[in-house]
């Protein structure tokens, strides 16, 4: 009976995780474009799939890895071996993070806006390649944030110092950025969005 009522806890939980993307897909489509939601029924199944999806998913992790990699923390926290409790927490965190679904749908769909916009090839390997190198930077960027922040608490510092560090480094890295590619990658976006403006 615990694990029906947690499985439902779960669901809610996606369902109120979703309800932001929602909300803003419809305020737009209804509000700015003033058109019409496309095949509701199906956008209404896709919904109900994703939160049955995401809810599995969590409740999967909940059950099964969550306990395991916690005993495992503890575990290395009491040994005191500070180099395999780093190892440790980054590997969690990249392996959880290149295998979020989210993620990869992310990553494809980046690769079909860069194919569109011309910054890449638009060839099934190149676009293959794109996603998966999207998705191999954010799954190390993750590892090395959660080695960043369990070597904060260990160490006690301020986090403050963390967040201003991480918005300077964003800053700097912008200046690096190459302005045609973001000119290359905005335009498949705003040509998708161009007929229904015009309407």
């Amino acid at each position: 009976m615990s694990g029906l009522s947690t499985l439902i806890r779960t669901m809610l939980s996606s369902l109120r995780d979703l309800m932001p993307i929602v909300v803003v897909i419809g305020f737009f489509q209804l509000i700015v474009l003033q058109e019409p939601l496309p095949n509701m029924f199906s956008i209404f199944l896709g919904l109900l799939l994703v939160v049955f999806g995401l809810t599995l998913f969590v409740f999967g992790l909940e059950m099964g890895l969550f306990p395991v990699g916690e005993a495992m923390a503890q575990a290395f926290a009491k040994k005191g071996s500070v180099v395999w409790l780093l190892i440790f927490s980054f590997c969690l965190g990249f392996g959880t993070t290149i295998a979020e679904p989210a993620l990869t749908a992310v990553s494809n769909e980046a690769a079909e806006v860069a194919a569109e916009g011309g910054a890449i090839k638009n060839t099934m390997e190149n676009r293959e390649s794109y996603a998966n190198g999207l998705r191999l930077t954010v799954a190390l960027s993750v590892g090395c944030a959660i080695v960043l922040g369990v070597f904060r608490i260990l160490k006690g510092w301020p986090i403050q110092y963390l967040i201003i560090g991480g918005y300077v480094g964003v800053v700097i890295l912008t200046g690096f950025a190459r302005k045609t590619l973001s000119a290359s990658l905005m335009t498949p976006v705003v040509s998708r969005l161009q007929p229904s403006l015009c309407h």
